[in-house]
């Protein structure tokens, strides 16, 4: 099992302490960073940062919401990156939300599998050095060639609903998932097997993103919680949380609540169900069940409130649970 780590973007916390997350997870050893985008830092520009001010960690910007950013913007991006930093940088696509894409953006997202599928194309060509000739129904790009270096790394797509499970069985080099239960993560593994082996494909890997604290306290359980709350009643996520048993929560989510009556309707042991929360034997217990679930690799996304950085939680996973797995 590989384990990585995603700069957390909590909106309770000040923007610059992912910073901080960036170097403790270089410090520590870790060889990846995730990095990506909510409401505060540009995706690239914080990992130009991140680079410039670590040493080894590779860097992975995204996922980027294909409904957003075109091919050639990402493509340039991660080459920027690399060239600046002198870094690998990799990129991971990804679908976004409605309220992102439509509300914040003003552009539409529909047909969203399609899209992700017709990007990593276009983005393979571009990140590989190639002029592009691609016109699809959602995404093209014609006659651009980076100018900068060719950038080296593996594409990534987070997927969940079908669609885009084959799309990344297709044309991506990993899967993506958040915030998932283990059944889940065997359930999504089992369809990409079988659409890669449709499209006579190599099975990608399975990277999953998942909140994590070791030993928390009161205030670190709540800041995790507050971090949900959005995707009780998302379509996917509300059905993945009823089968996990908190179907009474989904239905009153469903119901539109105020946010902090929600908050507090939720029970604690919600987190540990789709993230890796407890003493360091419950959180050993739950990486078993995600690795022989079938992921590949626990992107963490470690809670910072009651534990500065996250620090004393990346230190354990580094130290007590990085070199058995």
């Amino acid at each position: 099992m590989k384990f990585s780590v995603v700069t957390p973007l909590w909106q309770d916390r000040p923007a610059a302490e992912n910073l901080q997350v960036a170097k403790l997870a270089d410090r520590l050893g870790f060889e990846e960073l995730w990095i990506g985008e909510m409401a505060t830092y540009d995706a690239f520009a914080f990992a130009t940062a991140a680079g410039l001010q670590t040493k080894h960690i590779r860097l992975t910007v995204g996922p980027l919401s294909v409904s957003v950013r075109t091919p050639m913007t990402i493509a340039m991006g991660a080459a920027s990156v690399a060239d600046i930093t002198g870094r690998r940088t990799a990129v991971a696509l990804g679908a976004s939300s409605v309220v992102v894409v439509e509300e914040w953006h003003g552009r539409d997202r529909t047909r969203t599998a399609t899209h992700l599928a017709e990007s990593a194309q276009i983005l393979r060509a571009l990140l590989a050095g190639e002029k592009t000739d691609f016109s699809g129904e959602c995404a093209s790009s014609k006659g651009y060639k980076l100018r900068l270096d060719a950038v080296e790394g593996p594409i990534t797509i987070a997927a969940f609903g079908p669609a885009a499970v084959r799309a990344a069985a297709r044309h991506a080099d990993r899967m993506l998932l958040n915030m998932v239960t283990p059944l889940s993560v065997a359930a999504l593994r089992d369809q990409l097997i079988r659409a890669a082996e449709k499209a006579g494909k190599a099975t990608p890997e399975i990277a999953i993103w998942l909140p994590c604290a070791v030993n928390p306290q009161r205030e670190t359980i709540d800041q995790l919680k507050r971090g949900i709350v959005g995707y009780l009643a998302a379509p996917g996520y509300a059905e993945m949380m009823m089968q996990a048993g908190f179907e009474d929560l989904v239905n009153y989510a469903r119901t539109r609540p105020h946010p902090r009556e929600l908050l507090a309707a939720m029970p604690d042991k919600l987190i540990s169900a789709i993230g890796l929360v407890g003493d360091l034997s419950a959180v050993q217990a739950r990486v078993d069940e995600y690795r022989d679930a079938g992921a590949g690799e626990i992107c963490l996304v470690p809670a910072t409130a009651g534990d500065e950085f996250g620090r004393q939680t990346l230190e354990i996973m580094k130290s007590q649970l990085g070199q058995s797995h």
